[in-house]
């Protein structure tokens, strides 16, 4: 039983991992704001997540496994409140989303 539960976390926390890195290079790589705070959204709230899933499988019931529950529920509730009012104050001033905008050089360098 023991080895299903290390194999279980250490899925997760692979999981976790590898969606963390996944949301970095969104990071960088996206071109807008928007596609952006998405990017760290999903990095925040599904790879913390699935990362803090593992380590409370791997402390098995103890008051580690709360404190870890615990900061999950906050994380759940605060990542997608916080991207949503990062969204709202861009768009509220006036930045616009691309929306499949490709400036000129892209463009031509598609072309050819």
């Amino acid at each position: 039983m023991q080895v299903a539960l290390d194999i279980l976390s250490w899925l997760l926390l692979i999981a976790g991992s590898a969606f963390a890195l996944i949301g970095a290079a969104g990071l960088i790589r996206f071109p807008d704001v928007y596609a952006r705070m998405h990017a760290a959204g999903i990095t925040d709230t599904l790879g913390a997540g699935l990362i803090i899933s593992g380590l409370m499988i791997q402390g098995g019931f103890t008051l580690v496994t709360v404190k870890l529950a615990a900061i999950l529920i906050f994380l759940l509730y605060t990542s997608p409140t916080s991207t949503y009012a990062l969204a709202n104050a861009a768009y509220s001033r006036g930045l616009q989303p691309l929306l499949g905008k490709r400036d000129a050089d892209t463009a031509e360098k598609e072309s050819s």
